[in-house]
């Protein structure tokens, strides 16, 4: 069915064989997982903004501008140029880059392996304030997690037909309902990833209640699973090769 790679913009994907496109949309789903518990970090105990929901920010930013609240100006720019400069990098870093439509590419997984080392490096600092990071560091934390939702947001980008949005759903769930749905074509990978979405931010918010100073682990924790996922396809390639050799 047709696909989403943003706001409005649709796509149609080829059909890759089973076994990959089986790997790579569980990967999908797994990074759904991963951006839901870094809103929730980012919404609930960094500075009310989303890491990697710009169209909110941008809204957000409106508000704070007509209440005079610079706290929330300050928060809503800090999301948007570290969004901004992860979708940059992955940018620059796969502007040579041809898609495959039967696994990612090394620059898409060294993308998210990059996004990998933020979430790490932000868990690692959040464990060590306890969960409760000063103003300063809550403004670093803001930034390195609005620029994880930006490499990944990109990186599925560069991935095309072999990937689907992970930080931004409203497309996709539109889509669904009229292509879908609407259409009696719906695709059960889309309501896995909504329900995704719904466990990552569930499961967070619950870590920081119980453990607030693992709760950082848990993106992390969940976009190692996917890349771990998405080599799946690439692993069975080279054992192809080397058997018809």
């Amino acid at each position: 069915m047709s696909e989403v790679s943003g706001e409005g913009a649709v796509r149609q994907p080829a059909q890759p064989p089973a076994g990959p496109e089986a790997a790579l949309r569980l990967a999908v789903v797994l990074l759904v997982a991963a951006s839901g518990a870094v809103e929730t970090l980012s919404f609930i105990a960094l500075d009310h903004v989303f890491a990697g929901v710009m169209t909110s920010n941008l809204a957000l930013l409106g508000m704070a501008i007509g209440r005079g609240q610079h706290t929330g100006v300050t928060a809503a720019l800090l999301a948007l140029a570290g969004f901004g400069l992860g979708a940059a990098a992955v940018a620059w870093l796969t502007r040579r880059h041809t898609g495959t439509v039967t696994h990612w590419s090394a620059p898409v997984m060294f993308s998210l392996g990059g996004e990998l080392a933020v979430l790490a490096a932000g868990a690692g600092i959040w464990a060590a304030v306890g969960g409760t990071p000063g103003d300063t560091t809550r403004d670093v934390l803001q930034f390195g997690a609005a620029a994880a939702m930006g490499i990944q947001a990109a990186a599925m980008v560069a991935a095309g037909r072999a990937a689907a949005p992970t930080t931004y759903l409203t497309g996709t769930l539109a889509t669904y309902i009229v292509k879908g749905v609407g259409a009696a074509r719906p695709d059960r990978w889309v309501p896995a990833r909504l329900c995704a979405l719904i466990v990552g931010a569930g499961v967070c918010m619950a870590l920081l209640r119980a453990a607030p100073a693992w709760a950082a682990v848990l993106p992390a924790v969940l976009v190692l699973c996917a890349l771990l996922t998405a080599c799946q396809p690439l692993i069975r390639m080279r054992r192809d090769a080397a058997r018809a050799t």
